[in-house]
Formats: structure tokens, sequence, C-alpha cells
């Protein structure tokens, strides 16, 4: 129980961390320069820029309906974690609001601007909290389309940067879209990718109770192998892909059989196919 608060503790202070250096990097070096993040709270650069009203305001606002398809999807441990970092983001953006830029040269504030937000998100991102509701949207769309979350999210800020070059001229899209990839490659290395899939492999007692948790809090399907241990005898190994965001969850549900379960994951650098889902009688029937 210590550790476990601990751990907890630690994980909030990491979250902060992240989100000041983001709102340091928008307030300071991007937004100055009108150079847009993605998702939400591009749309909130835009509406401040347009309207005045405070960036961190209009990100708390805009990021509600998100955080509350987030909490649907991916459980309890998403929703305290995520209100606290996008609250956290909001408030820091309002304090960092009046400061004067520290970078004014375009490309530097493109490239040093993305890297440290690519680093503030990636924090975020790795100890289970969330800056921008379109990540959860995103993965809710991907399990409903043939498209994977990268593709949508994708989609969703080539949008953004075409509305923002008609409004602040072109050249600005560009340079946030320069921003834009120089992030998402930071954020691949500090958290393994918004997207980076996990084969998690589940050896347990409990495989049915197990594989419906994972279906019903993440969306996923589950393969159940028959397997034997040397000393334990007859188990039941699961096996199921999961995205890096999801994992903080998966990581829960784990936790509530941890006295007969044992985890291994590993990366997956590529997917071929699609998942089968299926209705939860099909799953009653199956596992009970």
């Amino acid at each position: 129980m210590k550790d476990n608060i601990i751990k907890n503790i630690l994980d909030f202070i990491l979250i902060t961390i992240g989100a000041l250096l983001a709102a340091i990097a928008l307030d300071t070096i991007l937004v100055p320069n009108q150079i847009l993040d993605g998702g939400i709270t591009g749309i909130s650069i835009i509406i401040s820029q347009l309207s005045k009203v405070p960036l961190g305001i209009l990100v708390a606002i805009l990021n509600i309906p998100f955080i509350y398809i987030g909490y649907r999807h991916l459980g309890k441990q998403f929703l305290i974690k995520g209100i606290y970092s996008m609250v956290m983001f909001s408030i820091l953006l309002t304090s960092f609001h009046n400061i004067e830029p520290i970078i004014e040269d375009m490309l530097l504030a493109t490239v040093f601007g993305g890297l440290l937000l690519g680093i503030g998100v990636g924090l975020v991102l790795r100890f289970g909290g969330c800056l921008d509701g379109t990540e959860s949207v995103a993965m809710v769309l991907s399990r409903k389309t043939s498209l994977s979350t990268g593709q949508v999210i994708l989609i969703f800020n080539l949008f953004i940067y075409g509305v923002a070059g008609i409004i602040f001229g072109f050249d600005r899209a560009l340079y946030s879209l320069l921003t834009y990839f120089i992030t998402f490659k930071i954020i691949d290395v500090v958290s393994e990718g918004l997207e980076q899939a996990k084969a998690a492999f589940i050896i347990t007692d409990e495989a049915g109770e197990i594989a419906d948790q994972i279906y019903h809090r993440l969306g996923r399907t589950v393969t159940i192998i028959e397997g034997k241990g040397l000393i334990s005898g007859e188990k039941a190994v699961l096996y199921s892909v999961i995205t890096r965001i999801e994992i903080p969850e998966f990581k829960q549900i784990i936790k509530e059989h941890n006295h007969s379960t044992f985890v291994t994951l590993t990366d997956v650098s590529e997917i071929i196919g699609n998942h089968i889902k299926s209705s939860n009688e099909d799953i009653q029937k199956q596992y009970y």
C-alpha cells in the first residue's frame, strides 16, 4: 500500500512537470510566434488569438466533453489523472500568459518549442495523464473505423492547420505542421508514442474475469490459449494488443487480480489485420 501511494505521488509530480514544460513551450515560444499546437489546444489557440479569451480558460472548457468520453472508455484512473493534468495545464497556461516570449526567431521557435512541448506531453502521457482530449476521441474512433489512433489525430490536426493557414497565413500553418512532427517524434522518445502498440501476455487462473474487464474497460479483444506451467499446472494464457495510453488502466485491471496473474508486455512493431469484436453474449458463452 505504501509503495503504491509513493508511486502515485511521483506520477502526479512528473505529470505536473510535464504540464509545466508544455505550458512554457506554448506561452513563451509557440503562441507568441503564432505557431499552433494540434488538437483541442490548437483550436483553443485560434479562438484565443481571435477573441483574446485567455488560452488556459479555453483549454479547460473545451476539454470537458473529451474528459467524459475518456472516462467512459478508459476508466476511473484516466478520469483522475486526466482531470488533474488538464486542470494543472490550464492553470499554468494562465500563469505564464503575460510573460515575454523567450524566442522570436521563427525557425528556432519551431524547433525548440516543438522539442519542449514534446518532452512535456510525453511525460504527462507516460505517467497516465492527458493534456488534450483529442487523444481519447481518436482511440474511440479508431475502434469503430479502419483508421489508427495516429491517423485520426493527424487528420484532425491537418484540418486545424488548414484553418490556421487561412486565418494567420500559410507560412504559420507550415511552421505549425513542422512543430507537430517534431513534437510527435519527441513524444515517441519520451513515452514510446501515443500509439505504440504493446503485446500483453497474461498467465492467470481468472481468464474469464480479466478478459471481460479488458474488453469492457479498454475495448480490446483477447485470445485465450491453453497452457501448462512446469510447477503450477494448468493455466490460461491471454493475449491482447493494447496502445501505450491504455497501459495505466490495463495495469489497474491486472492489479485487481494480482494474486493469480503473471504478465509480460512487449513492443509490437507492426499490426496486420483487424481485431474481431464480440458481443457481450458471445463473451459470456465463451468464458463462463
